[in-house]
């Protein structure tokens, strides 16, 4: 593996810089250049090691979110997966072995945006998302150490 493929996926979840130039100074403490970061995180990106590099938002701090469910067959679910993870509300999509087999976290500014996207989704996948909104916050950390 990239040896930069660890401190760009591990050390940087939790401590990314929150300046103008967050390259630039991820690049600095690594010990290479700018270009070399950004290079390398398109490499991750175009291999779907990572799929975005942005902000995890405490939920209902900004906004409105929903867990949300479908019951995809098996012939589709690549197809619909690549479709919900293209929504730019949503941060991530994961495939589960059960009848609900695609799981996702939907978000968006206002509750009616959230119900114009869910909406939207069943109408162009031709399937009923079942909407989980959050109802007490228990514990949220989508840090993973890669480490172990």
């Amino acid at each position: 593996m990239n040896p930069l493929f660890d401190p760009l996926l591990n050390d940087f979840q939790k401590d990314f810089p929150l300046t103008p130039t967050p390259f630039a100074d991820i690049a600095a403490d690594l010990g290479v250049t700018e270009e070399e970061i950004l290079v390398n995180l398109r490499e991750l990106n175009d291999t779907k090691i990572i799929s975005r590099i942005g902000p995890v938002f405490r939920p209902h701090r900004v906004g409105t979110s929903t867990l949300a469910a479908m019951a995809v067959p098996k012939a589709q679910l690549q197809e619909i997966a690549n479709y919900i993870s293209a929504l730019p509300e949503v941060n991530h999509n994961y495939e589960r072995e059960h009848r609900f087999n695609l799981w996702f976290v939907l978000t968006a500014s206002t509750e009616e945006h959230l119900e114009a996207v869910l909406t939207e989704i069943e109408q162009n996948t031709g399937i009923t998302v079942m909407s989980l909104p959050m109802l007490e916050s228990y514990h949220i950390d989508l840090g993973f150490d890669l480490k172990r």
